[in-house]
């Protein structure tokens, strides 16, 4: 069954550029972790300041093994390959986990 676990991150008005920066620098990090499915970065569309981290996982297990890899220590480390440490973008963050109780897929007609 697929799970979704989002990340909420809230961050200054001036700064989602950067964040949006960063997750394009890593883009594609994780699409080779077994059960992975499906990654969407959103930004605001209104005077919001909270940007969320959508992904689709296959099970509960693949996501925590992909938050115990190192490739996931590796992105989310504030330093990368000997560069100065960067100051986190995000004032805050929540991890949210939701599993799929209906929808549709939109290809009716």
């Amino acid at each position: 069954m697929t799970i979704i676990k989002i990340n909420a991150i809230t961050v200054p008005a001036d700064s989602g550029d950067e964040l949006a920066k960063r997750f394009a620098a890593r883009a594609g990090a994780v699409d080779n972790q077994d059960g992975f499915e499906g990654f969407e970065l959103l930004q605001p569309t209104d005077d919001r300041n909270t940007w969320l981290v959508v992904t689709r996982w296959r099970d509960e297990e693949s996501f925590e093994a992909w938050q115990k890899s190192r490739a996931f220590a590796q992105g989310h480390a504030q330093e990368s390959g000997g560069a100065p440490a960067q100051k986190p973008v995000g004032m805050s963050s929540e991890l949210w986990s939701y599993k799929i109780a209906g929808g549709s897929t939109g290809n009716a007609g």
